[in-house]
């Protein structure tokens, strides 16, 4: 349009601004010196239509509308504002009704001269549209403030709230925001230096006096900072355009001299005083990444492949850099600033949407955010002042509730307290690990609780905050898995009360359970063997390395399946607290059994075994000579009490030592070192205390088991080497010791010959090791012949299978028990040797005698070898197939169970490999049942047939096509024979075959769906009429959206059948598949005729 030309009509205005416009006074507004009356408002209306007459785009041809974003205006060129601008003026002069808006106008320019000189300077359309466009939105200010003062109308009872009168419609919101982006692309964004807020694609700097671009920069920026205070325009205005107008603030406020000249020191310091107010209001993780990307890169990296064309980012000047990361700090320094920080860093990367859990995948951004909060700014005065204000605002970044940004913020966490934790230990134990431990450190034996003053019941620990303290020490400790002896050395001082707690769960129904075990293993596998030995002591009650639950605290079921901690109730009878002693402590030693079965492939457990064991010798050793010091009756109190509490361990180790023998499986030592160690302690417990009294017969039976174990593994139980062999000359002064002093002659014999053979390295092993290393494999006689001491482990067993792998010391049980089952004369169970490998016909001879073997078993395992055979396509057996389909078919009439499933499968392997020949002769048995057996024997056949046949067709695949007719005209066949129960398994094959078949039924579907029909509506037995009704069911399944293609023809005529069925059949279940195959029907339909939608994204290439 050209300069001058009428304006298009104001866009229409919806009744509710009408009627908002109508509620104004005629004589609302300011009142003007000396008591003239007040001028009229103007509309709401008209300043957004003055807004959207500058910024109209041009009518020529060619030209688009390519609003004003802060960038280069291309669409509207200087002439074009130029006539914009005129026809404004042109509109405020003339136009009716515009002369409020017009006094408003020259009232707003009146108080800012440098905005109302820019506006009139023709010389530079694009400041003076930009002045025009900051007056305008300062007038739209003013009378949003007016109107916002009106009170609102009232409502009807139930009638929605009206709007308040300042409330702008979404057109007049997207005019003011194409307002406010053309406002900052031409007002501020021209004068800003290269660094300072310019993003790539953003206009050069306008090579103007430095005075000129300084003062324009300044009346720009306090226009749209006055803006920024009003709800309605503010919030537009930070949500897009915060980075420059705080880097218009910055600029002025603490730039360089040579960037703010023509602005007084008055107006620097209001700049300073707004940056901080814009600053403080907005969303805090908002400025937080606003700030951020003022900062910009602190070094220019070098660009990646395929990013060469990319423009390159100017890097922020230094004062820039000081100045963001001083207000950065500030923010971190605030209330919940750590949480904004971590927001405004992790937001951009999909936090709180659907790429949260992919950002929480990048540990580098992670810890980044970590390495920020754990450096203390050079604003804070002290470090601990520091630590004091951010370590509890990261204890409660574990607690966030949102599921997508909790792995994030946890992650965060986990990594700024491990990172705080390295850095300065002290500080992170006191104002981080020792709060995140406090619920477990308060009730643990070491904290002063004053009891006396705590009645009985006190909770000490409330659920949700014992259940937050367990899952923030997983979240730290395990998932964070930070090995530092400060990270394990924290949470030893809490173990005793959470192996506590994991025993309390393990007696109740509490998901705390779970948390306690993972922490317990974690520790376990992550601190040195020695300590995790002693923790475990300290857990069955052998040391004091852990710290335990108060003896006056006591663990209560919570309301929500977690657990309480409370003060115990005094139990005055005695015999009653006693108990409840003995029981705990069996608890603990059986939880702390069920703890060491997780442990074992880490030889964890049996390290503990083994020490175990060497405290049971101490106590062997011991026990003498306590019993003496307690027949003394001159003794002490204190000596007393140390004779009891030596009794009380004893007594804890013999009870630790049987429930591990009893609980722990055989495969607890995992290698050489420990069955030395372990036989180590056996022998040395027979030198100190020699078999004696009423548990002489146990102790001298683990002492054989000991020593004979050592002799299966020098008879080749397992494949010793070199280094075993020293491993196992730690034992040879014992033996030696063993044969001088032990009473058995038999013994002192035994341990002779071992250190001998383990001296030579197993060159020489006399008859009395092989017998005691039998006396270990197995109690069977001739076992050493059978199994020789030299067989190495991994040769083949007379099983046809492989030894197990060495070292593991179940394999001499399993072995032992092979034998048994193949070389034990008399033995009832057929032996698996014939079917190792391929037979010789002779072989296969004796399987075709022993598949009419009258002995079930002997006849079944004999098929299951011809099966075998068949599978592994040996050429003896498939020479005589004939023979073998005969022996196979005449085993399946037999009445055992084992024997006809054995007989089926050797028929379907047999008819999967040679169809054409096999499948002809079943089919004809199926249909003619053998002349001269019984109707029930006949019919029981053929439904084994159907059976066979069925597995076939699962054989065959798609295969299973070429056989298509003759199978489903023998099913159909078979739906009609007298039998019920024939009829019902035909049906039942006849659906699996039409589910197989899938598309490929064809023509043949009408006669299907003829027999279902009839069967359905006429068969008098219910499991028949059942049975067709099912037949529906597999064929709409299988076919799924093909069913409207392949039965096209049938589809009504099922359809009609099923809704019969659903009406009149007496038959519950029998109306049940009818609907299931409604249902199934429905759900085709409705995927046919209601396809999904789906999103896709097309690229077409024009010419």
């Amino acid at each position: 349009m050209a300069a001058g030309g009428v304006a298009p009509p104001p866009p229409p205005t919806s009744p509710r601004w009408r009627r908002t416009a109508t509620l104004l006074p005629s004589t609302e507004g300011r009142k003007m010196a000396g008591g003239t009356e007040p001028r009229p408002a103007p509309e709401l209306e008209q300043v957004v239509e003055a807004l959207e007459l500058l910024l109209r785009p041009p009518a020529g041809p060619g030209e688009r509308d390519g609003g004003a974003e802060p960038g280069p205006e291309g669409a509207l060129r200087p002439e074009t504002l130029r006539s914009n601008a005129a026809a404004l003026e042109e509109r405020l002069r003339r136009a009716p009704g515009w002369a409020a808006l017009r006094g408003l106008r020259h009232a707003v320019l009146s108080r800012a001269p440098a905005l109302a000189a820019g506006a009139a300077d023709e010389a530079e359309p694009g400041w003076a549209t930009a002045c025009g466009l900051l007056a305008l939105l300062l007038c739209l200010k003013e009378r949003l403030t007016a109107l916002a003062a009106i009170p609102a109308a009232a409502r009807g009872v139930g009638a929605a709230p009206p709007p308040s009168a300042d409330t702008l419609s979404v057109a007049q919101g997207r005019s003011v925001g194409r307002a406010l982006r053309a406002a900052v692309g031409l007002g501020l964004v021209p004068y800003l230096p290269p660094g300072v807020g310019q993003r790539p694609g953003l206009p050069a700097p306008c090579p103007l006096p430095p005075a000129t671009r300084g003062a324009r920069l300044h009346t720009a920026t306090a226009a749209l900072a006055e803006l920024a205070e009003h709800p309605a325009l503010g919030g537009p205005l930070l949500a897009r355009h915060l980075g420059l107008l705080l880097a218009g603030l910055c600029l002025l406020g603490h730039g360089p001299a040579a960037h703010s000249q023509g602005v007084s020191e008055a107006e620097q310091m209001r700049c300073r005083e707004t940056l901080q107010q814009v600053l403080d209001r907005v969303y805090q993780p908002l400025a937080v990444r606003e700030l951020l990307v003022l900062q910009g890169r602190p070094k220019q990296s070098p660009p990646s492949p395929g990013e060469e064309t990319k423009p390159s980012l100017v890097r922020a000047p230094a004062w820039l850099r000081r100045l963001c990361g001083q207000l950065l700090s500030e923010r971190l320094m605030r209330p919940n600033g750590v949480q904004a920080v971590v927001r405004g860093i992790m937001e951009g990367t999909g936090a709180g949407g659907a790429g949260a859990e992919a950002a929480a995948v990048d540990w580098r951004k992670c810890d980044m955010v970590a390495k920020i909060l754990a450096s203390c700014p050079q604003q804070c005065l002290s470090l601990e002042d520091y630590y004091q204000l951010v370590c509890p605002q990261i204890l409660d970044l574990l607690h966030i509730q949102d599921k997508l940004t909790a792995r994030q913020f946890q992650r965060v966490a986990t990594t700024t307290l491990l990172t705080m934790a390295k850095e300065h230990p002290q500080l992170a134990e006191k104002h981080l690990l020792q709060p995140l431990l406090a619920p477990l450190l308060r009730c643990s034996e070491t904290a002063e609780l004053a009891v006396e003053d705590l009645s009985a019941g006190t909770v000490l620990v409330t659920e949700a905050e014992l259940g937050s303290c367990v899952e923030d020490v997983l979240k730290v400790y395990v998932v964070g898995n930070d090995s530092s002896s400060l990270v394990l050395g924290s949470l030893q001082s809490v173990l005793g009360v959470v192996f506590s707690l994991y025993s309390f769960a393990k007696q109740n129904v509490s998901y705390l359970r779970s948390p306690c075990q993972e922490i317990l293993l974690w520790f376990l596998e992550k601190s040195e063997r020695e300590a995790s030995l002693a923790v475990l002591e300290g857990f069955a009650g052998l040391n004091s390395s852990v710290c335990a639950l108060h003896p006056r605290c006591q663990f209560r079921v919570g309301s929500e399946g977690g657990a309480t901690i409370a003060v115990e109730e005094t139990i005055s009878d005695e015999d009653e607290a006693l108990y409840q002693k003995v029981s705990s402590e069996q608890c603990r030693v059986e939880n702390l059994v069920e703890l060491l079965s997780h442990c074992q492939k880490s030889g964890l457990a049996g390290d503990f075994f083994i020490q175990c064991l060497k405290a049971l010798t101490y106590v062997a050793a011991e026990d003498e000579e306590a019993s003496n010091l307690a027949a003394v009756p001159g003794g002490s109190l204190l000596e007393l009490e140390q004779y009891h509490t030596a009794q009380r361990r004893k007594l804890l180790v013999l009870q630790l030592v049987a429930t591990l023998c009893e609980s722990v499986s055989d495969t607890i030592f995992t290698d050489i070192v420990q069955v030395e160690e372990f036989v180590a302690a056996t022998l040395q417990r027979a030198c100190v205390s020699p078999a004696q009294g009423p548990g002489a017969a146990a102790e001298t039976q683990t002492l054989a088991m000991a020593m004979g174990l050592v002799a299966a593994m020098l008879g080749g139980a397992v494949q010793l080497q070199s280094g075993d062999f020293a491993v196992l000359k730690r034992l040879v002064p014992l033996l030696e010791e063993l044969s001088r002093t032990y009473p058995e002659p038999l013994t002192q014999e035994l341990a002779t010959d071992l250190r001998i053979a383990i001296c030579t390295h197993g060159a020489f092993s006399p008859e009395t090791v092989g017998a005691a290393a039998d006396s270990v494999l197995g109690k069977k006689t001739g076992m050493g012949a059978q199994h020789p001491a030299g067989t190495p482990s991994g040769a083949p067993s007379p099983g046809g299978g492989r030894a197990p792998p060495r070292h593991s010391l179940s394999a001499p049980r399993e072995r032992s028990e092979e034998q048994n089952v193949s070389h034990e004369p008399g033995t009832v169970g057929p032996t698996p040797s014939p079917c190792a490998n391929s037979p010789a016909p002779a072989g296969l001879q004796e399987l075709l005698v022993s598949a009419y073997d009258p002995q079930p078993p002997s006849r079944a395992a004999a098929l299951r070898c011809l099966a075998s055979l068949i599978t592994q396509r040996d050429p003896e057996a498939l020479q005589l197939q004939e023979k073998l389909l005969q022996v196979f078919l005449e085993n399946m009439q037999h009445e055992d169970a084992f024997v006809y499933l054995s007989a089926i499968q050797g028929v379907a392997l047999l008819s999967s490999e040679y169809p054409e020949k096999i499948l002809p002769v079943l089919l004809a048995r199926y249909g003619c049942p053998v002349q001269g057996t019984e109707d029930t024997v006949a019919t029981v056949t053929r439904m084994k047939l159907g059976e066979v046949l069925m597995r076939v067709t699962w054989a065959l695949g798609d295969m299973v096509f070429k056989h298509r007719e003759p199978l489903i005209q023998a099913f159909l066949r078979g739906a009609r024979d007298p039998d019920s129960t024939l009829r019902a398994s035909s049906l039942s094959n006849l659906g699996e075959l039409c589910q197989r078949l899938g598309f490929q039924l064809g023509s043949i579907v009408q006669e299907v769906t003829s027999c279902l029909t009839a069967i359905a509506k006429t068969d008098p037995e219910a499991e028949v009429r059942r049975a067709a009704v099912h037949v529906v069911v597999l064929l709409l399944r299988g076919l799924s959206d093909k069913a409207t293609e392949v039965l096209q023809d049938v589809l009504r005529d099922l359809y009609r059948l099923l809704k019969h069925v659903v009406v009149a059949e007496p038959d519950g279940a029998t109306v049940l598949h009818a609907q299931l195959a409604l249902e199934e029907l429905d759900t085709v339909m409705r995927r046919v005729l209601f396809p999904p939608q789906t999103l896709e994204k097309k690229i077409v290439v024009l010419p």
